[in-house]
């Protein structure tokens, strides 16, 4: 039966979107979008604000149109077969979208309705369970703290067992201990087979979840690739050696080569591995008279590269 489910849960191709203006230019905010996104992925859509990340998910949604190009989910052309495509994706919005005089259950029970899903069907109870409201399931939304209501939208999204869900921005806001639980619902869903495909702006967010992450600047994909093979390609790293003694100035010599005063006792050389050894740092600073104490090195990460394909040319 899995040989039978799309290898890709979204596949778009040449996506464009213009909004028009009488009064000023046209703001081109999608051009020529391609992004395919594998079936079981938790995949990253990152970039600055504005760069079109909102603009992308809401025409998935159905909620705004596209000016050309074509885009389908779960194997349903979004125009085609718009019923199909749109009950595939469940989206978990910024904003905290419920009427705050029902309770969560009453929520689920009327987006379920919504969907179509039967009495029978309807996985209310475990929705609950799932993102721990079980115990607030009768109390008033307006009574629930700001994470109980981002967890109650991510169950909300789930009503009709969607295939893939888009979380916008989920932890926005929130203090850490939340985002935290809500990463470990996030790889909950996707260990039960749930493709999720997440826009952040906090990069630890991405570089702990995503397995693969989609850069969008401009309107434009500017990277997309598996995680690690996106960090690879920044080759940059930094050492930091630290003395035995207190100093005042680097030697002219290590200067030379780079090394910065970090703190009183520590010098720091950032360097390309494949262009530099370590060894030359470590024989520069023992001729300069130096003993070394302990050495410490920093790898590329996913905020060297977002900063280096969104950085104002």
């Amino acid at each position: 039966m899995t040989d039978m489910l799309p290898e890709n849960v979204i596949d778009i191709v040449g996506m464009n979107k213009v909004y028009r203006s009488k009064k000023e230019s046209d703001k081109h905010a999608l051009k020529d979008i391609n992004l395919s996104v594998p079936r079981g992925a938790i995949f990253g859509l990152l970039g600055p604000n504005g760069a079109g990340k909102s603009t992308l998910i809401n025409i998935l949604a159905g909620l705004v149109n596209k000016t050309s190009g074509s885009a389908e989910i779960w194997g349903y052309d979004i125009d085609k077969q718009e019923r199909m495509a749109r009950s595939s994706i469940g989206i978990v919005p910024q904003e905290i979208n419920a009427d705050m005089f029902f309770s969560p259950r009453e929520t689920l029970e009327v987006q379920a309705g919504l969907y179509g899903v039967p009495k029978a069907e309807r996985r209310t109870d475990a929705l609950l369970d799932f993102v721990s409201l079980a115990d607030k399931a009768q109390a008033n939304i307006r009574a629930l703290s700001g994470g109980m209501k981002r967890r109650l939208m991510i169950a909300k999204a789930m009503v009709h067992s969607p295939p893939i869900l888009i979380l916008d921005e989920p932890t926005a806001g929130v203090d850490i201990e939340l985002r935290r639980q809500l990463w470990r619902n996030v790889r909950a869903l996707n260990e039960e087979g749930v493709t999720i495909v997440l826009t952040t702006h906090y990069l630890e967010e991405a570089e702990e979840l995503c397995d693969k992450i989609a850069i969008i600047n401009h309107g434009e994909i500017v990277a997309c690739e598996d995680k690690d093979s996106l960090v690879a390609q920044i080759d940059a790293k930094e050492v930091r050696f630290r003395m035995d003694q207190v100093f005042d100035t680097v030697p002219d010599a290590v200067s030379a080569l780079g090394g910065r005063k970090d703190g009183e006792r520590s010098i720091t050389f950032s360097y390309s591995p494949s262009e530099t050894e370590v060894g030359q740092y470590i024989a520069a600073l023992q001729a300069a008279g130096f003993t070394i104490s302990d050495v410490f090195t920093k790898d590329s990460d996913l905020e060297d590269i977002f900063l280096q394909l969104t950085s104002s040319v």
